[in-house]
């Protein structure tokens, strides 16, 4: 197959915009669609062409990339796109879908002989941009040919976990990932609220780990993100981590493991949200440990 790509992309927020603009950069033609087409208008300075419906921008695609909300919303668009897909395409699906959802869309493919690869992304809306980010993908090594331009584009790494993306191996290694970066996203709002509460400025506790083990750079690129008041445009908006985070408390229950922490971040993103922060960084899950009449 040639290097060179027809590439549909189904979804172009935050994550599906971004690559789809790293694809175009690196020479694969670009179709993409978006429910609200507004989101979608501005790729066509870009050089891709917006699309009216699913189906229109799946018609002789070679690969058809994924980037929506949730899997019910990635399996319903797929069924709109259905009379168009060719046998044998690629989907490369990268919503963070969850387990529960992860066998319908494998059906989906298998009914439709399409070739199905589960590969969910690390990343935010600032590596995203720079196409850099991590791709964790699951899926046929006879097939991996078809993608890896793809991948290669949008990414600056892939992790290959497993060859069965029914199985879900690159959907369980972006929940693992995931409920890490909620935790360090809550416990970073946290403790700046309680540094505020306390009267302690919140640039103290940041100098007294520097440099020690406690330290890590994402504390502080969070922290800044509050402490600056700079939540807007979001790298990963409240609404989706809540998503996220129940995705995650739903894995761990469906094996047998409690996640508290991960069930009290899904309830601070969702208190964040109710309290008009749906649309900002992540970071914003700050403001969830106040009152909303007496948040800073």
């Amino acid at each position: 197959m040639s290097d060179t790509l027809t590439v549909a992309v189904l979804g172009t927020g935050i994550m599906g915009a971004a690559m789809a603009r790293n694809l175009v950069r690196a020479g694969h033609t670009v179709r993409v669609w978006n429910r609200t087409r507004a989101k979608a208008e501005p790729l066509a300075a870009d050089g891709a062409t917006v699309m009216a419906g699913p189906a229109e921008a799946v018609r002789d695609a070679d690969v058809v990339v994924t980037m929506l909300y949730d899997g019910d919303t990635a399996l319903a668009v797929m069924r709109d796109a259905a009379p168009a897909l060719r046998p044998g395409t690629a989907w490369v699906q990268s919503t963070t879908a969850g387990l529960a959802s992860l066998p319908g869309l494998a059906d989906f493919a298998r009914d439709h002989d399409l070739v199905f690869f589960d590969a969910p992304v690390l990343g935010t809306r600032q590596p995203a941009e720079a196409g850099q980010l991590t791709v964790i993908a699951a899926g046929p090594v006879a097939e991996r040919a078809k993608v890896v331009p793809v991948f290669d584009a949008v990414g600056a790494r892939t992790v290959w976990a497993g060859e069965d993306a029914a199985e879900g191996g690159a959907t369980r290694l972006k929940l693992v990932a995931n409920s890490w970066v909620l935790a360090a996203t809550a416990a970073t709002g946290e403790t700046l609220a309680l540094s505020e509460a306390l009267g302690v400025d919140p640039r103290r506790f940041l100098e007294l780990i520097a440099g020690g083990p406690l330290d890590m750079g994402y504390l502080h690129a969070k922290a800044d993100l509050i402490l600056g008041g700079r939540l807007t445009p979001p790298q990963f908006a409240v609404a989706t981590a809540a998503k996220d985070a129940r995705l995650i408390v739903a894995a761990g229950e469906a094996n047998g493991v409690t996640l508290d922490v991960a069930s009290a971040s899904a309830a601070r993103m969702e208190r964040a949200a109710a309290q008009g922060h749906a649309g900002e960084d992540m970071a914003a899950a700050y403001f969830a440990s106040f009152d909303e009449h007496t948040a800073r």
